[in-house]
């Protein structure tokens, strides 16, 4: 017979432990009392097993290689992210904000496999129906369970190919009296589902819900749970989806699927320069191109720059997919390195296609595209700028630099403007501009 205990956890970095209130000993933040489940007879348990026999260390040597089979995804973007696909038994946690995708991908996801138990706790088989329907989804192999009872989902596992919750904050077990959505209840249906997900080699996609803050809602330890943590990202009011490895116990956390959202669901984007790159002419000034590494795919991106007089005392600077305090550093380079009086104009900079840039690798696009703006010059047919500028207005190289120029010369842009040509911002801007 079980029963339930309240334990300290840390909101924070999950933290427990039992008998204490108040701040984090580990990382000074605020916790709260959960509810956690322990049985009567763990204390004679743990006797009992450390006098029959306690596990003894092993030399790495002597323990055996094993590669595990991938489960293809059949989504190109998705396995990209996964690092080839599912493996047996993997967890995986998926993340966003309402209405970005999660479950037009999942239903999307268990088409593709075929033999999939998709349990709902928060639409009806119904509405499931409907999406099902727009999606042109008719596979006669997939079963779906409208429950939130985690015990007896647990017991509709059979021998599927793949188990979907939706979502895991849904999810509740009588053992516990907390409703569903705390933090005791997440975490001990968490541990359940990926429990029964490991004995069987099912592999279990759980949806998770996020807070105001950004974050996956629930203790910090679910995140620790599960084998792979996947964030879906992007504004809901574009078609661009982007989809990325927060944590990947069996492959890389740097690989970014990209998805396009369509009236048929989510689809991969094969041709990514179509979506940030302007279809028209961009032989005006104010727009350079610039190539970005998302994990080890190289983007080109078009920086979107504007000049314009300024009347107010303290002139405006404004950046759409750009940091901003990125942008305030670059302009004091171009004022004291270069010259340019931009304080007595308003700067507005945007990154076209909605992404956003954050790597420095794109600071010489930024610089180009302002000074073209304000001298009122777009810079030659074909040109890649490229490059980290320092505070003494010098060019750097980036990384994986001719990774970048080879896929822009493959796209058209023969011009490179990198480190190896110009050495300085000034002179980049003397040499193309003046």
């Amino acid at each position: 017979m079980a029963k339930s205990h309240s334990q300290f956890v840390c909101q924070q970095c999950g933290y427990s432990q039992v008998g204490w209130a108040g701040k984090c000993p580990n990382c000074g933040s605020w916790g709260s009392l959960v509810e956690t489940l322990i049985s009567k007879d763990s204390s004679e348990t743990k006797t009992k097993s450390r006098k029959v026999g306690s596990p003894k260390p092993i030399s790495l040597s002597s323990i055996p290689s094993r590669r595990s089979a991938r489960i293809s995804t059949k989504i190109s973007e998705l396995d990209r992210v996964l690092g080839g696909g599912l493996v047996p038994g993997q967890v995986v946690l998926i993340a966003g904000e309402p209405g970005i995708g999660k479950s037009t991908l999942l239903l999307q996801l268990a088409d593709k496999i075929g033999n999939t138990l998709y349990i709902s706790g928060e639409e009806s088989v119904g509405q499931i129906k409907v999406r099902a329907d727009r999606l042109g989804i008719k596979s006669k192999t997939l079963r779906f369970l409208e429950e939130t009872d985690v015990d007896a989902a647990v017991t509709s596992f059979d021998s599927e190919k793949l188990a979907v919750v939706d979502s895991i904050q849904t999810m509740a077990t009588q053992d516990l009296s907390g409703l569903a959505g705390s933090i005791g209840q997440v975490r001990e249906c968490a541990f359940r589902l990926l429990r029964i997900a490991k004995e069987k080699n099912i592999p279990l996609f759980m949806v998770g819900h996020v807070t105001k803050e950004g974050t996956v809602a629930g203790p910090a330890v679910l995140a620790h749970i599960v084998d792979t943590l996947l964030w879906f990202e992007g504004d809901k009011s574009l078609t661009l989806r982007l989809l990325r490895a927060v944590k990947n116990r069996f492959g890389p956390t740097d690989e970014v699927g990209i998805f396009e959202m369509e009236d048929k669901g989510l689809l991969p984007v094969t041709n990514i320069e179509k979506i940030f790159l302007s279809k028209g002419n961009t032989y005006v000034s104010g727009s350079v191109i610039t190539s970005i590494l998302q994990g080890t795919r190289p983007l080109l991106v078009e920086i979107q720059a504007l000049v314009v007089s300024s009347k107010l005392p303290f002139p405006k600077r404004v950046a759409q997919g750009v940091d901003v305090r990125r942008l305030e550093l670059l302009l004091a380079v171009l004022i004291r390195r270069c010259g340019l009086p931009l304080y007595e104009y308003d700067v507005f900079v945007n990154v076209a296609g909605g992404i956003k840039v954050t790597e420095p690798a794109s600071d010489l696009a930024i610089c180009l595209a302002i000074a073209s703006s304000f001298f009122d010059k777009p810079l030659p047919k074909g040109s890649l700028a490229l490059g980290e500028v320092g505070l003494l207005g010098e060019i750097r190289e980036v990384v994986a630099q001719d990774k970048r120029v080879k896929e822009a010369r493959r796209l058209g842009l023969v011009r490179p403007i990198t480190q190896r040509e110009i050495k300085y911002v000034n002179e980049a801007i003397k040499k193309i501009l003046k």
